[in-house]
């Protein structure tokens, strides 16, 4: 097969060499077995008759079960048999392992069910298949395109030669056209055309590849400062609310829990230095961290201050509150000795 797959190569060069003057001959390949694993709807089909051949293999094992316990069965009570009912178990255990050999040709034989509808199953995708590389090959003016997986050895192939992602998008955007409104078909149909650009361009796809990293970098920025954003207006309502209970404390009289001396991180501060961790590709500026660190010092400082103010606060509150009270149970006492002695 392969000598005659050779010769017919051989004539399609030759009779392709007058057309390829004025050009280089244009070679691809695809792989057949990639193609199958990422085709959906293939890949569905295939893990239920996958399912149906796991049943299958329960079957013979459970089978394989029950005539061990009739050749065990027969050992035990070969004795105590006759001989016309020794060779009927033995005809029986026979006729069972007849039927089981039977069974697992009919099920994984070579003709058998599980590689009929394996080739009944990939026989559609293959036709997609061919059809898409038929359409590749033309629009893109291919002069030959081999399968990997066939009988043809492949001693080496270059990646950029493989248009098996090409072929998989084709099979793919068939499918999702049925699906789509008016709208998003000329959305889809934009979108194919840039990755038709980039297949025929190693340039543009690098090109591509940074513009999607920049993208990610954009999105997790803006991502940050919106969770920058929800920290500092919880920070906010937490320090809020801890002024109105200090406001009722000293209304009411009462104390509060001790705070932690931990100073809070503000919320740009944890953004900053997100933002700031050094990189290989990106040198570090020592000036700007420094700068942003004495910022966040300064101000750790300052709460810190404010928050010795308000518990000094607190304490002189409440000795002149004690004083009074000491104050007010003397002159009490005095008046009901003076009222004794009159």
């Amino acid at each position: 097969m392969k000598k005659h797959f050779l010769f017919l190569l051989f004539i399609l060069t030759v009779s392709s060499a007058v057309h390829a003057q004025s050009r280089g001959v244009k070679v691809g390949y695809i792989d057949m077995e990639y193609i199958l694993q990422n085709v959906p709807d293939y890949t569905e089909a295939k893990n239920q008759l996958e399912q149906k051949a796991q049943k299958w293999k329960q079957e013979i094992e459970v089978k394989k079960n029950e005539i061990t316990k009739l050749k065990e069965l027969l050992k035990t009570e070969r004795v105590l048999l006759t001989k016309e009912l020794l060779e009927e178990r033995e005809e029986e255990i026979t006729f069972q392992e007849t039927a089981l050999l039977d069974y697992q040709q009919k099920r994984f034989g070579p003709t058998g069910d599980l590689s009929i509808q394996k080739a009944v199953l990939a026989q559609p995708i293959q036709d997609q298949v061919f059809t898409a590389v038929q359409d590749i090959s033309e629009a893109k003016k291919y002069d030959f395109v081999f399968n990997k997986t066939s009988d043809l050895t492949m001693l080496f192939a270059a990646k950029r030669y493989d248009i098996s992602d090409q072929v998989i998008r084709v099979i793919t955007r068939s499918a999702k056209r049925n699906q789509l409104s008016k709208k998003q078909l000329k959305e889809e149909a934009t979108k194919e055309a840039q990755e038709d650009m980039v297949d025929e361009s190693p340039a543009l796809a690098e090109r591509q590849k940074r513009l999607d990293e920049k993208k990610q970098v954009r999105e997790k920025l803006v991502a940050d400062r919106k969770l920058a954003t929800e920290e500092k207006k919880k920070a906010f309502d937490a320090k809020r609310k801890q002024l109105q209970a200090e406001k009722e404390a000293k209304k009411n009289g009462t104390t509060l829990p001790p705070v932690s001396d931990e100073p809070a991180k503000f919320p740009e501060e944890k953004l900053i230095q997100a933002n700031e961790k050094p990189s290989s590709d990106k040198p570090v500026d020592s000036t700007r961290i420094n700068a942003k660190q004495r910022t966040a010092d300064e101000r750790a400082k300052v709460l810190s201050d404010r928050k010795k103010a308000l518990e000094d606060k607190k304490k002189k509150v409440l000795s002149d509150r004690e004083a009074a009270k000491k104050e007010k149970e003397d002159k009490a006492k005095e008046k009901t000795k003076e009222k004794n002695n009159n």
